[in-house]
Formats: C-alpha cells, sequence, structure tokens
C-alpha cells in the first residue's frame, strides 16, 4: 500500500508555514529484505536497515552475523534504531498499525524473534564477562564513554567562559571609576550581595555616576535619594567604597575578574596549587598575604561567631587571622591541603557553581594520589630518601616557578588561556583515570 507524507515547515517568526516542494512516500522507508515498510527497523554496523523480523529470520535460516545486503559481519548484537522508528511511525502511523496486525498473526516471525532476542542475551551477557575482564586487565569500556562525555562537558565550559565569563565581568575592574556610567555604578552595587540590589533604584534615580560616587560620604547614604537606614550596609558600601578610591577602579570579587587584572598570577597559583599545595600556600603567605592569604584562610577556617549572609562583604575588611584559626589552618596546611582548596571552593559554590565543583572534585582526587604516593614510599621502605624526594620536589617548583616568571611577559595570551582552562577542567578527568589506574595497580599487587 503506497502511502504518501506532504511535509510543512515552519517560518522563523512561526507566524505562517511554508510547505516543501516534495512528498515522502512509503518507499523511501522500505525494508531491503521484505521491501515492504520498515518494521522496528535494525541498522548494523555497515549501515543498512531491516526490520527486526526480516533480520531474526535471516538469521535464523543461515545462522550467519552478517548483513543480508553487502555480507558485512555485524559487532555486538543489532538494537533498534529509535530515531528511525519514531520517525516512521509518526510518519506513517495507519501503515505501521497494519503491519503490526500482520506480524502478530505469523507464528513463524515470533519463533524467529524469540530465537533471536534469546542469542542477543546470550551475547550480551558473554559481552559483560568479558567487560569485567577487561577492566581487571586496565581496561574499561565504560569507564572510557564515562571519561569521554566529561571531557565533552568540560569543552562546553571551556568555550562557554571562555566566550562569556571574562568579558561579562572584567569590564570595571579595568575601566576608572570616574568614568563609570550610572548603570556600571548599579553593577558595582549589586556586587557586593544581594541585599545591595533593594538600593540600585535609588541610585538610578539620583543618575549616581563615577565622579558622583567618589564624592559621597557615609552620612549622605541616610538622606535623600539613598535612605540606607541599615548601619551595616551603609559601612558594607563605605569601606567598598574606599578600597574603590585607592585602587580607581574597581577590585576584583571572583574568579574571572581576579583572572583579568592578574593572568600571570592566577594561572601561576592554579597550578601551584595543584602540583604542591604547601609551598603554594607558602607563597600567598609570605608574598601575597593582603590580597589572596587572608581572604584564603578567612573562607577555609571561619571565625565560630561568623554570621555573615554574604560570600562578598565578609572580605572587606579582613583582620589578622586569630590563633584558633591559625590552629585550626597549620593542621589542615600539614595534612589535609586539598581540603583547604575544597573547602575554599564550597563557601564559593553560589558565585561560580560548576567551576566548584570541578574543584572540588579535582581537589578529592589529588588528596587520593597524594595518600597512594605515601602509601608507596612507606611500602616500599623509602622513608630515607624522603628528605631527598622533597628537596628535590622544591627544586623542581622554583625552577618552575622562575622559568614562568622570566618567559610570562612574551607567552601569547591565547596560549594562558589554553593553559587556564585546561587546568581548570580537564585535569580532574585526568586525575579520575590516574586514580582508577592506582586502585587496579593495588588490586593486581593483591591479587
Amino acid at each position: 500500500m503506497e502511502e504518501d507524507v506532504k511535509l510543512e515547515s515552519a517560518n522563523d517568526d512561526g507566524s505562517s508555514r511554508a510547505k516543501l516542494d516534495r512528498n515522502i512516500s512509503v518507499s523511501e522507508f522500505s525494508c531491503n529484505c521484505c521491501y515492504d515498510i520498515l518494521v522496528n527497523p535494525t541498522t548494523l554496523n555497515c549501515g543498512h536497515s531491516f526490520c527486526r523480523h526480516c533480520l531474526a529470520l535471516w538469521w535464523v535460516s543461515s545462522k550467519k552475523t552478517e548483513c543480508p545486503e553487502c555480507r558485512d559481519k555485524w559487532e555486538g548484537f543489532p538494537k533498534v534504531n529509535i530515531l528511525l522508528r519514531d520517525v516512521i511511525e509518526k510518519l506513517f502511523p495507519d501503515t505501521i498499525k497494519e503491519k503490526y496486525e500482520d506480524l502478530e498473526q505469523n507464528p513463524e516471525i515470533a519463533r524467529a524473534l524469540q530465537a533471536f532476542n534469546k542469542y542477543g542475551n546470550e551475547q550480551n551477557q558473554s559481552s559483560s564477562r568479558d567487560g569485567r575482564a577487561n577492566q581487571q586487565r586496565g581496561g574499561g569500556g565504560f569507564f572510557s564513554g564515562v571519561l569521554t562525555a566529561l571531557t565533552g562537558v568540560a569543552v562546553v565550559l571551556l568555550v562557554y567562559h571562555w566566550s562569556s565569563r571574562e568579558s561579562e565581568h572584567d569590564l570595571l575592574v579595568h575601566k576608572p571609576v570616574s568614568k563609570w556610567s550610572p548603570e556600571e555604578v548599579v553593577l558595582w552595587l549589586e556586587q557586593l550581595g544581594p541585599w545591595a540590589s533593594h538600593y540600585k533604584d535609588r541610585f538610578l534615580s539620583g543618575r549616581v555616576n563615577g565622579r558622583l560616587l567618589l564624592t559621597l560620604a557615609e552620612e549622605e547614604f541616610s538622606k535623600e535619594p539613598y535612605s540606607i537606614e541599615s548601619t551595616s550596609h551603609r559601612k558594607a558600601i563605605i569601606m567598598e567604597l574606599e578600597r574603590v578610591k585607592t585602587l580607581g577602579v574597581k577590585p576584583p570579587q571572583n574568579l574571572w575578574e581576579y583572572k583579568a587584572v592578574n593572568p600571570g598570577k592566577s594561572l601561576f597559583l592554579l597550578y601551584a596549587l595543584k602540583s604542591s599545595p604547601r609551598l603554594s600556600m607558602l607563597y600567598m603567605y609570605l608574598f601575597d598575604y593582603t590580597e589572596t592569604f587572608l581572604p584564603f584562610i578567612h573562607t577555609t577556617c571561619p571565625l565560630q561567631e561568623e554570621e555573615e549572609d554574604d560570600i562578598i562583604t565578609k572580605f572587606i575588611d579582613l583582620q589578622d587571622p586569630t590563633w584558633p584559626q591559625w590552629r585550626e589552618f597549620l593542621v589542615k596546611y600539614l595534612f589535609l591541603p586539598y581540603q583547604l582548596l575544597a573547602e575554599f571552593a564550597w563557601d564559593w559554590l553560589e558565585v561560580h557553581y560548576w567551576t566548584s565543583r570541578f574543584i572540588i572534585v579535582n581537589a578529592m582526587l589529588l588528596s587520593v594520589l597524594e595518600l597512594f604516593s605515601f602509601w608507596r614510599i612507606w611500602s616500599t621502605s623509602q622513608l630515607r630518601s624522603l628528605p631527598r624526594l622533597m628537596w628535590g620536589h622544591f627544586w623542581k617548583m622554583s625552577t618552575q616557578g622562575l622559568f614562568v616568571a622570566i618567559f610570562w611577559p612574551v607567552i601569547p595570551q591565547f596560549v594562558c588561556n589554553c593553559l587556564f582552562y585546561w587546568a581548570l577542567y580537564f585535569n580532574p578527568i585526568i586525575n579520575i583515570d590516574l586514580v582508577v589506574k592506582k586502585i587496579r595497580r593495588l588490586e593486581t599487587q593483591a591479587l
């Protein structure tokens, strides 16, 4: 029975529909065995598609795992092409319904399908056993698939952040305050925290631009048109305004703004914290105390009485750490340095949700890898060589840091961005593979 379907396509605005020039007939979706419409189309490795029952009848009669048309052998067990099946059923519902009714009345087809599916179940069970054996030998198709999927996600995040995040956040950290427009002043105000968004309409009504912002004093914020009654809110705005006056631009308050202002330092810290967190934190303490180390220690080891509900405003006026903070920090610094990184990223989830997730996962994996390294030193009785290994690591990190310091100015920004996003998003995926290999090696040694 011949049936034609006339396709229509919508215009861009969706207001009208334009008909295509040609029709689609049943013959264009026919099986090369029965020359009728494809029912439960099954596509083989060679690309040819057949009705499921036709392929089953062919297999029962020939006992060959090859294409009935080109004779190429198929791999695995053929599955129904769901996309093609859905398209055919939507285009020709009446024809498919009649075909199903005819097939249900044929006992020979039912027996062939039953035997074919039984053969498929046996093949799947055999593949599962082979897959488990391959995993024990170091293979693992499932893990490779997961790794590929995660790599794809990382690529998407890389492209997304590269194209949009930097251009979105690095404007005010480069533009002088005196040249801010009223809209940019409101953008700066909103980045102080959710509470500041309540006052943006008042700043817009007063047409507060950058020049006017620099002249405002605390007592003026309590008057019209601002009318900021909360003392803590006025204090937070004044403290941040003092930083803006000192720097002449908006200070960076998140990862992308920090990278825009300090591209070299951000790349250095990203790699150094991954390779040697203890030396990197020591560097931050010695050479970048106020800007980097204080926010880091107050995030990872906060005071118990702190009940700030905003992540940015609590870093406006940071004091030196107390002794309880130092004590907690030093214990984690010596034994769980990567936990400090995970805690820091966890506290910034609301600012960088997916990026923080990548950092947290990577910190967990790096902790496991460090534990494996210590276990290898202990189990192979290399404790005497530990000072030599530590000195070698220190020398390697120092020479790499010196190399970066010398050649950083001549490295193209494109290359630096590639390295930055690679370390941020791809390293967790690589470390997953390393952890799995370490675990399998231990299992092999145990056997």
